[in-house]
């Protein structure tokens, strides 16, 4: 009788940092990740588009046939286009986080789908970087659905328009990061909407989508500073209105920092869930 000889776990399938000189292998993998995203799209995209979609055009024509009626500006714009630019960021916010959360969960802790492609050659930080990466290009291509329509309605395009699905793409990888690290210190599912309904929901409050921060407390204008939802609205709605200016260097720079850190966070839990 035979012993089988134990095949040793190479660098990726460990977690560990890939030994020096093998060449990354990000591109393979965010391949092999979006085919397989690709087709299974093709199954459900009807429903995730129908959610994606619609829920922020209601949102969107309630605020704005509402509220304009008894507020006819807002800064200088019709009240109907400052929400509409608005709903932008929200229709990025909940398609990238909403996917980073209960997606990553089921694929990590029921599905396994995780653990199968851990068995390739393939590292927690590039598993990780593709699945963000195209839950960020789907919610860019959800958040414009928004802009189309305050367009419509007579929002006057600009070169700077085209900067809006840049920062979309940009914020939909952090906050798709954010999400899978959200997913990753919960013990069930169930707890993620706990953090819908008492994180995300009232950030979305306090980041200046549905109405000016400059008249609220102060102390509202302080969770403004650190809240990257904040960041993101400004920056659309500058982009969308042509007003670039200075401040939104700093907005970037606070996007692609929480960009940064929300990947670390993620790479880290993921491992720590995915790795013995």
């Amino acid at each position: 009788m035979t012993t089988a000889t134990p095949t040793p776990r190479t660098e990726a399938q460990a977690g560990l940092p890939a030994a020096p000189g093998r060449p990354p292998a990000l591109w393979p993998t965010m391949r092999a990740v979006w085919l397989r995203e690709l087709l299974l799209f093709r199954r459900y995209w009807p429903a995730i588009t129908f959610g994606s979609l619609i829920e922020p055009l209601v949102y969107m024509t309630g605020f704005g046939l509402g509220f304009s009626r008894l507020i006819d500006s807002v800064q200088g714009h019709p009240y109907p286009q400052f929400v509409g630019v608005g709903m932008v960021v929200t229709s990025v916010l909940f398609a990238s986080a909403f996917a980073g959360m209960f997606e990553s969960f089921n694929r990590r802790k029921y599905q396994k789908i995780y653990d199968a492609v851990l068995c390739q050659p393939v590292d927690v930080w590039e598993l990780v970087t593709a699945e963000a990466s195209w839950i960020a290009v789907k919610s860019s291509v959800y958040g414009t659905a928004p802009l189309l329509v305050t367009l419509a309605i007579g929002l006057p395009p600009g070169p700077e328009l085209l900067l809006v699905p840049l920062v979309a793409l940009v914020s939909g990888f952090a906050f798709a990061l954010l999400g899978m690290w959200v997913s990753c210190l919960v013990p069930a599912i169930d707890w993620l909407r706990l953090v819908v309904s008492g994180v995300l929901t009232p950030l979305v409050m306090a980041a200046g989508v549905f109405f000016p921060l400059d008249g609220l407390p102060g102390w509202v204008q302080g969770v403004a500073a650190v809240n990257p939802i904040y960041h993101c609205t400004q920056t659309v709605r500058h982009a969308a209105f042509g007003t670039l200016g200075a401040a939104d260097a700093l907005h970037g720079a606070v996007l692609a920092g929480f960009a940064v850190l929300a990947w670390y966070l993620a790479v880290r839990g993921m491992r720590r869930r995915l790795i013995d």
